[in-house]
C-alpha cells in the first residue's frame, strides 16, 4: 500500500504577517527553519522511501532541512506548488476583504483546476512510487485540497487551518485513499 506523509512548509514572514503567498516565492524565516529542523529530528528515515517537494523556496528549503536528518532521494514536483491567488498575493486578509469583497481574486488559479492539479500529482506519486512510503513537503492550500478530496469534504479546504510544519498522513487501501491523521504538531512543542 502507498502512503504519503504531507508536511506543510515552515513559517515565512508572510505567514507571520497574514499575507497570502500563493506562487510568490517567499523564503522561510528563522521560526520556519526551526520547524523544519523539528520535523527532521522527529521523523525516522527508516519510515520513508523518498522525499518529494514543491519547487517553491519555502517548501524546498523545508525539505532540504528535513533531509539533512533523513538522507532520502529528493525530487521536486510542480504538481504540488501552491495555488496561485493572482492579484491578491501579498495582501493581508483585511486588504483582500477591502479590495475584493466578493472573495474572487483576479487572475487566480480556479479551485477546480487547482484540485485537479494536486490530485493528478497524488496519482503520479502512486504510479511512480507504488507501495512506497512517501514524504511530501508542500503548501497549506495544496495539502488541504488533497485532504478535502480524500475525506469527501469532511476536512480540508475551508474547514481546516493547517499549521506550519504540521504532519498529515494519507494511505491507499483497496484503491481508495484514506486520511490517517492530519495537522499533527506535537513534534513542534
Amino acid at each position: 500500500m502507498t502512503t504519503i506523509c504531507f508536511i506543510r512548509h515552515g513559517q515565512t514572514n508572510w505567514n507571520k504577517q497574514g499575507k497570502l503567498q500563493g506562487k510568490t516565492d517567499i523564503p522561510l524565516n528563522d521560526t520556519g527553519r526551526e520547524q523544519a529542523h523539528a520535523c527532521g529530528k522527529y521523523l525516522n528515515a527508516d519510515d520513508y522511501d523518498i522525499l518529494i517537494c514543491s519547487p517553491l523556496l519555502r517548501a524546498k528549503e523545508t525539505a532540504e532541512i528535513i533531509n539533512q536528518y533523513l538522507q532520502l532521494p529528493l525530487i521536486e514536483m510542480d504538481d504540488f506548488k501552491e495555488r496561485s491567488f493572482g492579484d491578491a498575493e501579498g495582501m493581508t486578509m483585511e486588504e483582500r476583504a477591502q479590495a475584493y469583497p466578493d472573495g474572487h481574486f483576479p487572475n487566480q488559479e480556479e479551485r477546480i483546476a487547482f484540485r485537479q492539479r494536486v490530485m493528478a500529482g497524488v496519482e503520479k506519486v502512486n504510479q511512480n512510487y507504488p507501495h512506497q512510503r512517501v514524504l511530501l513537503v508542500a503548501h497549506g492550500a495544496a495539502i488541504n485540497a488533497i485532504l478535502a478530496e480524500v475525506s469527501n469534504g469532511e476536512i480540508g479546504s475551508g474547514k481546516t487551518s493547517l499549521m506550519n510544519g504540521c504532519i498529515s498522513n494519507i494511505q491507499l487501501k483497496n484503491q481508495t485513499w484514506r486520511v490517517e491523521n492530519y495537522n499533527q504538531v506535537e513534534h513542534l512543542q
